[in-house]
């Protein structure tokens, strides 16, 4: 198999995952020369398709951890960034409710660690004071934590963002590259993969599900993943008027616990689990689970009984035997280590990003920074905010649960990044992800893009 490019890359990210997309992104606007190596049709064909979308304060990380570091740098860079990127925020705030008198003795330590990690905003509220901020919730909560810092943002658009940015500055993006092995030599790697071999001087295993696999490339890996499932239940927009705050429970010991939040576009959520499981690519959802997700949101806020599930799915997370972020720089072999990115790794990767490229310029020298940065816009998705079917010239709609219009669809398809499969249609428009979940318009965008995805959609689907 020959080099598929005579360039030796700077840096060679292996995963395109949100955290492997803001490594790209930090690396390139440093100066290196930098390619992505995706195994998927498309960005965030893994772990990061299924995040919750919610941005962090960092509030119950575990204390003077590198999760908090990379949490805290992480939120602070996407405030200072995300206009620039077109991307939303919504400020909603967050409640920690406790339903026992257990929990809610953890109440005021909760409160003591979130100021302990520096979020010293929150604090523990009256119940009349909860009655008042979520009057939906059901009268059997004992007590909060008011969190006013967490928001959430939209989980698609924002690493898509990254990646644009990184190839308009110069980055190279492959997908359905499966890096199958490699081989150092003089301080060079050669990654090779069913698309040919890549030239590295510095690898950085950002693999997500497959970070034990990948690192075995390089050397016998420390930690192992245990893919973590976790299931949800998504209502119509309608549930989203019965409440105000993200609703989170007091975590255990394993997780944080059953959510109830809204989305940036205008659904409710009902989850995750945490279900550890062997299969590293197929997450399914299982009846009695559902149902069960389904009991707990309406002990949370009852009226959820009257409303509409309109979708379940399940993601898988890269936990490991360890509570801590797996990242890693092996000097002598030209390697960088990220593993280990659970839940937070929305929130923490322009952190992480952050954490590596110091770690990188620590051990292998400095970079030169773009002079120059280009900044560019991904299109907006967000319910709040205006869509292009408000606008006169927004011509012909396809998707009218998401309103979602043909020249949308088109668009995609001369983006810096077009979609390689229809799930990464669906990330970048929204399209037939509404209330009939494509029942009306899958027929209908099937034919728009046939011809057009990496991945073509079975035959079925334009029958």
């Amino acid at each position: 198999m020959s080099d598929i490019d005579e360039e030796t890359f700077d840096i060679a990210v292996i995963g395109g995952g949100v955290v492997g997309c803001a490594v790209l992104r930090a690396f390139t606007l440093a100066g290196a020369s930098s390619v992505l190596l995706e195994r998927g049709a498309d960005i965030l064909s893994g772990a990061s398709k299924g995040n919750s979308a919610i941005l962090h304060t960092g509030f119950d990380a575990p204390p003077d951890s590198l999760e908090l570091r990379c949490i805290r740098e992480g939120y602070k860079e996407y405030l200072q960034i995300h206009e620039k990127l077109n991307l939303p925020l919504v400020k909603s705030s967050a409640l920690m409710v406790a339903w026992t008198n257990e929990q809610t003795r953890a109440l005021p330590g909760i409160v003591e660690k979130a100021h302990a990690n520096g979020v010293t905003n929150v604090t523990q509220i009256s119940l009349d004071e909860l009655r008042r901020r979520e009057p939906n919730l059901s009268p059997a909560a004992k007590g909060a934590v008011h969190i006013p810092g967490e928001s959430f943002i939209d989980p698609w658009s924002t690493p898509l963002a990254y990646v644009h940015q990184a190839l308009a500055n110069g980055a190279k993006v492959y997908t359905l590259c499966e890096v199958q092995g490699g081989e150092f030599n003089n301080n060079h790697w050669k990654l090779k993969t069913n698309k040919g071999t890549f030239k590295s001087r510095t690898v950085i295993n950002c693999a997500g599900n497959f970070g034990d696999r990948v690192e075995a490339i390089n050397r016998p890996s420390p930690f192992q993943i245990i893919p973590r499932k976790g299931q949800l239940l998504v209502y119509d927009k309608p549930a989203a008027d019965l409440f105000n705050s993200i609703i989170l429970s007091v975590p255990g010991k394993r997780t944080k616990g059953v959510l109830v939040f809204r989305s940036v576009f205008g659904n409710v959520l009902v989850g995750p689990t945490a279900e550890d499981q062997e299969d590293r690519e197929q997450a399914e959802v299982t009846e009695t689970v559902l149902l069960d997700l389904k009991t707990r949101g309406e002990l949370i806020i009852p009226d959820l009984a009257g409303q509409n599930i309109i979708a379940t799915f399940a993601a898988l997370r890269p936990a490991t035997q360890f509570s801590e972020y797996q990242i890693e720089a092996i000097p002598d072999r030209c390697w960088i280590t990220v593993g280990g990115i659970r839940s937070t790794g929305l929130t923490s990767s322009l952190g992480i990003a952050k954490y590596v490229l110091r770690l990188y310029e620590e051990e292998f020298g400095k970079l030169s920074p773009l002079k120059q940065i280009s900044w560019t816009l991904v299109p907006n998705l967000a319910e709040h905010l205006p869509r292009p079917f408000q606008q006169p010239s927004a011509g012909e709609v396809v998707c009218f649960c998401e309103m979602v219009t043909r020249k949308e669809i088109e668009d995609t398809f001369s983006s810096l990044l077009p979609p390689g499969d229809i799930s990464g249609l669906k990330r970048r428009t929204r399209c037939s992800m509404g209330r009939c979940q494509g029942y009306y318009c899958g027929h209908k965008v099937a034919r728009l893009v046939q011809g057009c995805l990496q991945v073509p959609l079975p035959l079925t689907e334009l029958s």
